[in-house]
C-alpha cells in the first residue's frame, strides 16, 4: 500500500512535493507504520531492487566452489539478472522524469552500490586459495563488476517497452570485466 501510495503521488507532485504524512494518509496508515518498513522516502523508490538485490547471497552460496571466481560471481549476477524482464522493471528507474528522481536516485543508490560491492568482495576475499596479496585486486574486481552491472541496470531501464530481459545486458556488460580480472583472480 505505502508503495502504491508513494508511486501515485510522486507521479502526481513529484518526489520533492510528496512528503512521508501525505504518502501515509493516502495509504491509509499512520508515520509509524511507514518507518516500520522504511527507513526513508528514499527506500520507496528501490523497493524493487532491493528485493532482487536480497537473493545476492543466496546466489553467490549456490556458486560452485571449483569454478573460477570471476566466473562464479558472473554466474550469480546472472541469476539476480534473470529476475528482472520486460514484466519487472522497478517503476522509479522508468519513471524517473516524472517523478523527478534523478538526483533521490543516485544519491541513495550508493549506499546500495556499496553494500552489493562488499558483498561480492567478502564472496571473492573467502574463495579457497585466494592469497591476501591479491586483496585488492579482488576489491577492485567487486566494485567494477557491480559498476558495470549498474550501468547495464540503467541501460536496461532506459530502453523502453522493447528492452526485453535483464540478463543479456547485464551479461554483455560484466563478461569484460570478468575476463579482464580472471587471470589476476583465477590464475591457475
Amino acid at each position: 500500500m505505502l508503495e502504491e501510495a508513494a508511486s501515485e503521488l510522486f507521479l502526481e507532485q513529484t518526489y520533492a512535493g510528496t512528503t512521508i504524512g501525505d504518502i501515509t494518509r493516502r495509504a491509509g496508515v499512520s508515520r509509524t507504520t511507514f518507518f516500520n518498513y522504511f527507513a526513508t522516502k528514499s527506500d520507496l523508490l528501490w523497493v524493487d531492487v532491493d528485493a532482487g538485490l536480497a537473493a545476492l547471497p543466496a546466489a553467490l552460496a549456490q556458486c560452485d566452489r571449483a569454478e573460477p571466481v570471476t566466473v562464479a560471481v558472473r554466474h550469480a549476477l546472472l541469476t539476480l539478472a534473470a529476475g528482472f524482464g520486460p514484466g519487472r522493471v522497478p517503476w522509479a528507474v522508468t519513471q524517473y522524469e516524472v517523478m523527478a528522481t534523478e538526483g533521490e536516485l543516485e544519491s541513495s543508490a550508493l549506499a546500495r552500490f556499496l553494500v552489493v560491492t562488499g558483498r561480492v568482495a567478502e564472496f571473492v576475499a573467502a574463495r579457497p586459495g585466494f592469497a591476501a596479496d591479491r586483496d585488492l585486486a579482488g576489491r577492485a574486481f567487486s566494485s567494477a563488476v557491480v559498476a558495470a552491472a549498474a550501468a547495464a541496470a540503467a541501460e536496461w531501464a532506459a530502453a523502453g517497452v522493447h528492452r526485453g530481459d535483464l540478463a543479456p545486458y547485464v551479461d554483455l556488460a560484466i563478461s569484460p570485466v570478468c575476463s579482464g580480472f580472471r587471470p589476476v583472480l583465477d590464475p591457475r
